[in-house]
C-alpha cells in the first residue's frame, strides 16, 4: 500500500502541477493581446492568476501535510459557512454579467459555490462514513438529499447551472461509493433530471443555449456564436496548431476565451495534439485519484477521495463536452487550466486532501463493540505490527490504530 500509495501520490502531484503550470501559459497567451489594448500591460490577467495559483499550491502543500482524518470535525462548521455565503452572496453580491457568484475584495474575488463543492463533499464523507448505505427514497433525502437540494437552488438563483450539475454528479459518485443500490440512485438521478429540465425551460437563455447546441448553425450569429466560433477554432488547429500564441479566435471572436473557453484557444494553437496531451493529463488524474479511493481502507478516506475526483474530473468533462459541441454549454472553467482564483485554489486544496489519503488511507477508524454487543462490526487496521482490534472503549468508539504518516505533495 505504501509503495503504490507513494506512486499515486508523486502521479497526482505531477499531472495537477503540470496542468497548473500549462494554464499559466495558455491564460497569458488567452489574454495578452486585450489586456494591452484595454490597460497597456498584457501580463495583467498572468500576474493576477499567478498570484492565485502560488496561493493554491501553498494550500495544496499544508493539505498534503495535514492528516485527513481531522478533516471530519470541520466538516460541519465548513457546511454551515458554505451554505452561509451562498445565501448572502445572493442578497449582497454585485450583479456582474446579469450574475451575482463572486464577492469583491478590492481587486480579488471570491466566488461562495467554489467552496460549497469541497463542504458538501467532505460533510458527505464524514456522514456515509458511520452509517449504513441509504436503502429508501426517504433515507436518501433526509439529510444529504435535501442539502444537496438547497445549494444547488440556492447555486441555480446565482443563476450557475454548470456548478450544479458538478454538485450532483460528485455526490451521485460519493453515492454509488458508499454503497447505494443502483435503482436507488436512478430514481434519484431521474428526479434530480427532471428538476433541471424545468431550471432549464424557466430560464430564456438556457433554452437559447440548449435550442443552439441542438443546431449551433442556425443562430450563428446569436445563440449559437460562442460555440460555432469554439468549433472553428479547434477545427483550424489541425494535428499540430497555428502555434503558441498564434491563435485569431481569442481576440476578437471567440468569447470568454480565457475561462469557460480555453480548450478551444489550446486546440486551434495547439491542434490535436495538445487537445489529448490536456484530456490524456485528466485521464492520469482519474485514474490515480480512483486507485487512491480504492486502496484506502479507512470507510471516511475511500468516499472523501472518490467526491474529490469526481469532482475535478467531473468538472473537466463536462467543460470539454460543452467547448467540443457534445454538450450544451454550462460556463463552468476547466480545472486548475482556465483563468479564476477560487475555482483554482479550492481545487488545488482538493487535490491536496488527495495526496495525503494516497499515503494515509492505510489509518483506519476503527468502530468497536460496547460491553453489551453492539456495534459488533470491528474493523483491523491495514499496517502490520500497529496494533490489532482495538480495544472497546464504550458504544459507538472509534479510535485511531495507527499513526499518520506526515507526506508533502512531491514526496
Amino acid at each position: 500500500m505504501r509503495k503504490d500509495g507513494h506512486f499515486d501520490q508523486r502521479l497526482l502531484a505531477f499531472v495537477t502541477l503540470g496542468l497548473v503550470a500549462f494554464g499559466l501559459v495558455m491564460v497569458y497567451s488567452a489574454t495578452s493581446a486585450a489586456a494591452a489594448v484595454g490597460d497597456g500591460d498584457p501580463m495583467s490577467f498572468l500576474k493576477r492568476q499567478a498570484v492565485y495559483a502560488l496561493l493554491g499550491v501553498v494550500v495544496m502543500v499544508a493539505a498534503a501535510r495535514f492528516d485527513y482524518h481531522r478533516l471530519r470535525y470541520l466538516a460541519f462548521p465548513l457546511l454551515l459557512v458554505a451554505l452561509g455565503l451562498c445565501a448572502a452572496v445572493l442578497a449582497v453580491g454585485p450583479e456582474i454579467n446579469g450574475a451575482r457568484r463572486w464577492f469583491l475584495l478590492g481587486p480579488a474575488s471570491f466566488q461562495p459555490s467554489e467552496l460549497a463543492k469541497l463542504a458538501l463533499c467532505l460533510f458527505a464523507a464524514v456522514y456515509l462514513a458511520r452509517r449504513r448505505p441509504p436503502r429508501t427514497l426517504g433515507e436518501l433525502v433526509k439529510p444529504l438529499g435535501l442539502l444537496t437540494a438547497i445549494f444547488c437552488g440556492l447555486i441555480l438563483l446565482e443563476p450557475d447551472l454548470g456548478t450544479t450539475i458538478t454538485l450532483s454528479g460528485m455526490m451521485l459518485a460519493v453515492f454509488l461509493v458508499a454503497g447505494v443500490p443502483v435503482r436507488l440512485l436512478l430514481a434519484a438521478a431521474l428526479l434530480a433530471g427532471a428538476m433541471g429540465m424545468l431550471a432549464i425551460w424557466v430560464e430564456p437563455y438556457r433554452r437559447a443555449r440548449v435550442f443552439s447546441f441542438v443546431d449551433p448553425w442556425s443562430d450563428a450569429q446569436g445563440s449559437g456564436f460562442q460555440i460555432v466560433q469554439a468549433m472553428i477554432g479547434i477545427g483550424s488547429g489541425g494535428f499540430t496548431g497555428a502555434g503558441l500564441g498564434e491563435g485569431v479566435g481569442k481576440i476578437s471572436y471567440l468569447p470568454e476565451a480565457h475561462t469557460d473557453m480555453i480548450f478551444a484557444v489550446i486546440g486551434e494553437e495547439l491542434g490535436l495534439f495538445g487537445s489529448v496531451l490536456v484530456i490524456g493529463a485528466f485521464a492520469l488524474f482519474a485514474v490515480a485519484g480512483f486507485r487512491i479511493a480504492l486502496r484506502c481502507r479507512d470507510p471516511f478516506g475511500k468516499l472523501l477521495a472518490a467526491g474529490l475526483t469526481a469532482l475535478i474530473c467531473g468538472q473537466a468533462a463536462i467543460n470539454l463536452a460543452a467547448v467540443l459541441g457534445i454538450a450544451p454549454l454550462t460556463g463552468i472553467p476547466l480545472p486548475f487550466v482556465s483563468y479564476g482564483g477560487s475555482s483554482l485554489v479550492v481545487l488545488l486544496a482538493g487535490a491536496g486532501i488527495l495526496l495525503n489519503i494516497a499515503v494515509n488511507g492505510t489509518v483506519v477508524q476503527a468502530r468497536v463493540p460496547d460491553r453489551r454487543g453492539r456495534n459488533s462490526r470491528t474493523r483491523q487496521t491495514g499496517a502490520r505490527g500497529r496494533g490489532g482490534a482495538a480495544r472497546a472503549r464504550g458504544d459507538g468508539d472509534v479510535r485511531r490504530v495507527a499513526r499518520p504518516r506526515r507526506v508533502s505533495a512531491g514526496s
